[in-house]
């Protein structure tokens, strides 16, 4: 593999997948065609460690929304009438396509959104799991019969693809957020238009673009619209085509994406933020708890709406937790991503290292204490543990989306309960305790959409359902979930023999 260019003019070399702008792909994928920008403004996609620019991509505006939209439902229909196992062959020839990119890809996250290998493999085989399992929908049952209330009659119930789907996705896990929906959705028929955030339009887009392009997918079931939120964001969630809208990033955006398409008639399929709870009952196994608390905080800089946000630590193992966590941050190896030995990259960018840099000083200045890290350089955060903390502080009631471990204690069950549940949102957590009856009473009683037991809250499998509750979100991804999502059910009924009306 060619290591990225220093000069921003080359672009990156990585094999099969060259991004610089003569290669061509890194355009609007529109009806089958890679569009050059022409006189559209152009995203610098930028490496967080060094501040290089690595190329340069189109900028959609509204009128590339309204064409891809239109492409989408233009193709859709012939589409959906290919047999099953056609539509899930190109799926897989697609997923068989991202493992050949592995290293590759590996290179593109490392210099687009700051990912270490670490992560980019576990990415990788994310959107690998979720476009074998998506495959898999399209040979689901479409449809049953249901005894009729109604003398003669048969019920039929029929399931058939939504219509056109519209993907919005974070910057955070690009390639997986996007394929775990754009998979099923093709596979069950459906078409799909594609805005990748502006952070990471090749791994959250165009890679996905070229991979089905090479894949055999027909012109306009896949149209990918990189381009800015605040320009077409709205636009594209409250346009009137689609039949599904999915959306990827925070409570705060979430809330009007889903606005908009409620106002379009859309279905919204919505996975927002977290403020995650890793609870330390006073048995749990005390290493085994530091160890799950070090990866649910630092892995990929703690930005994962799943990462843990805040440490529960009975009182009673509260300085000996405090302490170890705080040893295992001191130790992480910090470093450019492309760096074998680096397992903490960059934040994303100077707005994101700007709001932890805050949200830290700001818990200090109420009384918190930083154990270890607390400083940074450039877009590289150190991994940081605070003692101290208390749950209305600021690194504790926001989703800081950092490198960061506020340690709050309790004293019993029951408080730890409910400082978990003193947050609007509701989408992940851990418990650790010796006694798995005792962890799982309170997991019970925990208020959010998934919770692990003597792990961390750092989970995904693509055939188990994920999502939240209150502000993290409405509705399920994966598998069967998903399915539910991005297909309709139609009641058709034959009236077998003569019914007899009242009049």
């Amino acid at each position: 593999m060619t290591a990225p260019s220093t000069e921003a003019s080359d672009g990156i070399d990585v094999d099969g997948l060259d991004i610089a702008p003569e290669h061509g792909w890194n355009g609007l994928y529109l009806d089958g065609e890679w569009v050059a920008a022409g006189d559209r403004d152009l995203i610098d996609v930028e490496n967080p460690a060094t501040g290089e620019t690595l190329t340069s991509v189109p900028s959609g505006t509204v009128s590339d929304v309204d064409e891809a939209y239109a492409s989408a439902e233009r193709a859709q229909t012939e589409w959906a009438s290919r047999p099953p196992q056609e539509r899930a062959a190109i799926v897989s020839e697609a997923c068989d396509r991202l493992g050949d990119y592995a290293d590759d890809l590996a290179t593109l996250f490392a210099v687009e959104c700051g990912g270490v290998r670490l992560k980019a493999d576990f990415e990788t085989q994310l959107a690998q799991g979720t476009m074998t399992v998506g495959a898999g929908l399209a040979m689901r049952d479409g449809g049953r019969r249901k005894d009729s209330v109604t003398p003669g009659k048969e019920n039929l119930l029929v399931r058939e693809p939504a219509g056109v789907v519209g993907v919005i996705t974070p910057w955070n896990f690009p390639l997986y957020l996007s394929s775990r929906v754009v998979a099923p959705a093709i596979a069950l028929g459906n078409s799909v238009v594609l805005k990748p955030d502006e952070h990471t339009p090749l791994t959250g887009g165009l890679v996905l673009a070229k991979v089905f392009e090479e894949a055999g997918l027909p012109d306009g079931v896949l149209n990918v619209v990189p381009g800015y939120g605040h320009e077409i964001g709205d636009h594209f969630s409250g346009h009137s085509v689609p039949s599904v809208m999915s959306f990827t990033g925070s409570s705060e955006v979430g809330r009007g994406v889903g606005q908009r398409a409620v106002g379009s008639y859309t279905e919204p399929a919505l996975e927002l933020g977290g403020n995650n709870a890793h609870i330390v009952l006073p048995d749990a196994d005390l290493e085994r708890a530091v160890d799950a608390g070090a990866f649910g905080s630092f892995t990929h800089q703690g930005q994962e709406c799943i990462s843990i946000n805040r440490h529960l630590v009975h009182e009673s193992l509260y300085d000996d937790y405090v302490a170890g966590l705080a040893d295992r941050a001191a130790q992480l190896p910090i470093g450019d991503p492309l760096e074998p030995d680096a397992l903490v990259g960059p934040v994303i960018n100077e707005s994101q290292r700007d709001k932890i840099v805050e949200f830290i000083e700001e818990s200090v200045a109420r009384g918190a204490t930083v154990e270890a890290g607390g400083s940074h350089d450039a877009l590289f955060v150190e991994p940081t543990v605070l003692s101290d903390v208390t749950n209305d502080m600021p690194l504790a009631c926001n989703e800081h989306f950092g490198p960061v471990a506020p340690v709050i204690p309790f004293d019993t069950d029951e408080e730890a309960i409910r400082i978990a549940n003193d947050t609007e949102y509701g989408l992940s957590g851990s418990v650790h305790s010796t006694d798995v009856a005792r962890a799982r009473d309170v997991a019970d009683k925990m208020e959010t959409g998934m919770v692990h037991i003597n792990d961390q809250p750092l989970n995904d499998e693509p055939h188990v359902a994920f999502g939240g509750v209150g502000a993290s979100g409405m509705g399920r991804y994966n598998d069967e979930w998903i399915l539910e999502t991005l297909t309709t059910v139609k009641w058709i009924s034959i009236q077998r023999e003569p019914r007899e009306y009242p009049y």
